[in-house]
């Protein structure tokens, strides 16, 4: 099955409708994998996918991280990126180009999430981390 057919599945089963907007916010992510808003529109706009506002735009990414579609974090210029990989993973945050990439070590993940599963905190429970290791870009190029 190919992710936009997922995607329709997953808006289907929770009763919603793929529209053609939809359809293009996910179109847009599953190139991107992190990204803003507005990156998104701009994605839309530059491959003519729909028309769409900027603001639904963001209503959308927003209202699909609210299914479990979409996760999303705050960068330090204080804009919202949106991550089409919602499954356990950690980022290397550039804090200069403010882009995020992932990193797959399930190894890591375990031993923290180890290390907090028994830590209580008054008023909270423990559910899972989401670590992002800030980072700038080297001078040298690799």
């Amino acid at each position: 099955m190919s992710e936009i057919d997922r995607f329709k599945q997953i808006l289907n089963e929770k009763g919603f409708k793929a529209t053609p907007q939809r359809l293009a916010v996910h179109q847009a992510m599953l190139q991107l994998c992190h990204a803003s808003a507005d990156q998104v529109s701009a994605y839309i706009k530059e491959h003519n996918l729909a028309t769409v506002s900027e603001a639904s735009v963001y209503n959308t990414l927003n209202w699909l991280s609210s299914l479990g579609v979409y996760a999303f974090r705050m960068s330090r210029n204080n804009k919202l990126y949106f991550d089409v990989n919602n499954k356990r993973h950690i980022h290397l945050y550039d804090r200069v180009n403010h882009h995020f990439i992932e990193i797959n070590d399930q190894t890591v993940i375990e031993q923290v999430e180890k290390l907090f599963k028994g830590r209580r905190w008054r008023g909270y429970r423990f559910e899972g981390i989401d670590i992002s290791l800030v980072c700038r870009p080297s001078s040298k190029k690799r």
